[in-house]
């Protein structure tokens, strides 16, 4: 899976072409001094503007599998003098970062390359604060994938096999201890692949009240 993931999207580190399927990040709120991270970051272009964002007091990490593109990120972000970000190679289901360090959580149709997305929003749940927020765009199929497809590394690097029914998804987040989530935008039924997929961006939060402390410019991450 990972090979394949390496494979199509190391050779678009330096294209342009566009690879979301939502607006996720349009929704982050972040203020100074917060802390944002993006799932599958890309080339880093919504990393950056959530640095912006925060300021010199928060920071902003995009985390990614592919070589490439973490290296694009990186060069993008020394050359625009942005120091308040950091780009990190690491699996969705095992985030380098701490418990309860999170204000905002974006990503932008990666979540579906996710073997089990369960594993993944428990991540989510757990590196978010209290009362942390998340906004994520993706894909979900509306129809189950055929087996013969659904355990194809390819097929699933390329945004459409590894797409779970609605139901399933809005479950596995509910199910992750996250809350008031809602569907802020959801595209008409479209083929993808072998398959009828369509799009979403869904909100929601880690319950609890937001800690009113201040932040350091960057939390402690695992190695």
């Amino acid at each position: 899976m990972t090979e394949a993931i390496q494979t199509r999207y190391g050779a678009l580190a330096e294209s342009s072409c566009c690879l979301s399927c939502g607006s996720a990040v349009s929704h982050i709120s972040a203020t100074q001094g917060q802390i944002c991270v993006d799932l599958g970051s890309g080339r880093g272009a919504d990393v950056l503007r959530m640095a912006e964002l925060v300021g010199e007091t928060g920071h902003a990490y995009g985390i990614d599998i592919t070589d490439t593109m973490l290296e694009k990120a990186r060069r993008t972000a020394e050359k625009l003098g942005v120091r308040n970000a950091t780009f990190l190679q690491a699996d969705l289901a095992a985030l380098p970062l701490p418990d309860a360090q999170v204000d905002w959580l974006t990503s932008n149709c990666v979540l579906n390359h996710a073997p089990d997305k369960s594993v993944v929003w428990r991540e989510i749940a757990r590196v978010l604060k209290p009362g942390g927020q998340f906004a994520v765009s993706d894909i979900y199929a509306l129809e189950p994938v055929p087996e013969i497809y659904r355990n194809d590394p390819e097929a699933i690097a390329e945004c459409w096999a590894g797409a779970i029914l609605k139901s399933e998804y809005l479950a596995a987040i509910a199910d992750a201890g996250l809350t008031n989530i809602k569907i802020l935008e959801e595209s008409a039924p479209y083929e993808k692949g072998k398959v009828k997929v369509a799009s979403f961006t869904i909100m929601g939060s880690r319950p609890g009240a937001p800690r009113s402390v201040a932040h350091n410019a960057r939390v402690r991450c695992c190695s």
